[in-house]
């Protein structure tokens, strides 16, 4: 009897390339001054109705507004019309293939302190399929062209 190949957990499994993201609800009066306050720390905010790597972002936005208001029974009712985004990390926190360090989870938290009235997240990262970090000063552009 010959052995196929490895079979254990996982053997065959490859995960598929991903980024690691804050999501975050964001009162829409606020987004464009949290935008460039992140910008400046080399943190990019995508909205998720209009991020590249979504299939079909107008719900996924719904959703996760939906998910994420009521997991706080009532604690976070006024943000029902926020616009929920996702928080990727700038090719100056990344490392090749390492993980994310501390100091770039700490930045970001930091960074979303300073909005809290304007903001509401839980201190943890989710991995979605990678977006495309813009590079250089033209950041309309780059998202245009990735959209």
């Amino acid at each position: 009897m010959t052995d196929g190949g490895s079979r254990g957990y996982g053997a065959a499994m490859a995960r598929a390339p991903h980024e690691l993201v804050a999501t975050v609800l964001v009162a829409p009066r606020a987004l464009p001054e949290l935008e460039v306050a992140l910008m400046a720390r080399d943190l990019w905010v995508w909205p998720l109705a209009t991020a590249p790597t979504c299939e079909d972002g107008p719900r996924l936005a719904t959703q996760t507004v939906r998910r994420m208001v009521t997991a706080r029974r009532g604690a976070w009712d006024l943000a029902w019309d926020w616009v929920p985004v996702w928080v990727s990390f700038g090719r100056s926190w990344r490392e090749g293939e390492e993980p994310l360090p501390w100091s770039a989870h700490a930045a970001l938290w930091d960074a979303l302190e300073g909005f809290a009235e304007h903001v509401r997240y839980r201190k943890w990262l989710g991995g979605v399929a990678p977006l495309p970090v813009p590079q250089g000063g033209d950041v309309a552009a780059e998202r245009r062209r990735a959209s």
